[in-house]
């Protein structure tokens, strides 16, 4: 008995020793036992890792974007004199019943707001707005970031993109970086900066809903789809992304009346910056035209095909334009313009208006299916005004 009490005592004493040496080991190299169970396959089994949310994937903060985009945006105030019928009447009562009241028209100021963004300084001083903000506008006042008010002239404007290049004489202009032409993808975060409602500068945020929009399907211009709150006001003014670029001009809202909240529309930068070129150009801004209507081609829904064919399917031919004359007829399919594919009536319709007038183009297509190869030259496209519900 004497001897089993002292074996355990023996044992008790190593283990402690063991326990102490172990310590010792551990507290001046750390890690020591992990490579040793290692080196023996003795290697605990790995705790299956947790995955933690990503951090970081954005920015906590846009003022960044906003310190680098707002000098540029400038709020607009365009005076106009507005003629309106009215009835005078006669101050003795027996007149009036003789005769009742007398047609006259009298003319008052009207002032609307809007936005407006700086793109040229080199002492040129050219602000991009909207057509609609400044239409028929005897005055136009432009209020810059820094609180100066600059007079400024309209160089030109163009109703169907609803764009306007005006022209202010300021030094010392912000001029706005715009994005390059690359498309804005659905999901991006977007910045709306402008005047709505005559509040000054305000920025609201949101994300581009959608890109191709067509309001007007007789229009070559496509729309950026947003939800960042546009109001009255703020027409004309800037629609940036995360890093403060310009991606587009504000333009189009629907709003509450049709039953609409957070569908906006602003003019994407690409088809901006080929209008403002040719404005300060020419003064105005000239397009192609092939003088036919088309739409989408259609395709039955057992033919195996994609419902979005490629191409576009003609509906109508304008007599004496391009396409009759060439002998385009209707419900012919067109494939191809020039050397670029036709993917689309919208595709087609930029690719008409980026054409000069007087120039020649070969178009292809089907007719009745077989292939057919025209030759035809480009009209310059009549003034056609869009339908569209401006944002103020």
């Amino acid at each position: 008995m004497k001897h089993a009490a002292g074996t355990l005592l023996f044992i008790a004493r190593f283990a402690v020793l063991g326990l102490a040496v172990a310590f010792v080991i551990g507290l001046f190299w750390p890690g020591s036992g992990e490579r040793l169970r290692a080196r023996f396959g003795l290697t605990a089994p790995s705790k299956p890792s947790v995955s933690q949310p990503h951090v970081g994937a954005g920015p906590v903060s846009y003022a960044d974007a906003v310190a680098a985009a707002a000098p540029s945006v400038v709020n607009i105030y365009a005076n106009k004199i507005v003629t309106e019928q009215a009835v005078r009447m006669y101050d003795n009562p027996v007149l009036q019943q003789l005769f009742g009241g007398q047609p006259t028209t009298y003319q008052h100021r009207e002032q609307t707001l809007g936005s407006g963004v700086i793109v040229s300084a080199q002492g040129q001083g050219y602000v991009l707005t909207n057509n609609h903000v400044i239409a028929q506008a005897a005055d136009i006042q432009v209020l810059l970031y820094d609180g100066r008010i600059a007079k400024a002239t309209l160089v030109g404007a163009d109703e169907e993109s609803d764009l306007a290049v005006l022209k202010i004489d300021a030094s010392n202009l912000p001029v706005i970086q715009m994005a390059d032409q690359q498309q804005v993808r659905p999901g991006d975060v977007v910045l709306a900066i402008g005047n709505p409602l005559g509040l000054n500068q305000t920025v609201t945020m949101g994300i581009v809903s959608a890109i191709g929009r067509q309001l007007n399907s007789s229009s070559a211009e496509d729309f950026i789809q947003t939800d960042a709150a546009i109001n009255l006001g703020n027409s004309g003014g800037a629609l940036v992304n995360a890093e403060g670029q310009l991606v587009g001009i504000n333009t189009l809202l629907i709003g509450k009346a049709a039953g609409a909240e957070g569908i906006g529309f602003a003019i994407p930068v690409a088809t901006a910056k080929k209008v403002l070129d040719q404005i300060i150009t020419t003064g105005h801004v000239v397009r192609g035209w092939i003088g036919a209507d088309y739409a989408f081609v259609p395709v039955a829904a057992n033919s195996g095909l994609p419902a979005a064919a490629r191409g576009a399917q003609v509906t109508m031919i304008y007599p004496g334009g391009p396409a009759a004359l060439a002998g385009i007829q209707p419900r012919d399919i067109l494939l191809r313009i020039g050397n670029d594919d036709i993917l689309d009536p919208a595709d087609l319709r930029r690719h008409e208006a980026a054409l000069k007038p007087g120039s020649k183009v070969e178009v292809s297509g089907l007719r009745n299916g077989s292939p057919f190869h025209l030759q035809l030259t480009l009209a310059q496209r009549p003034a056609m005004s869009p339908n569209a519900t401006p944002a103020d």
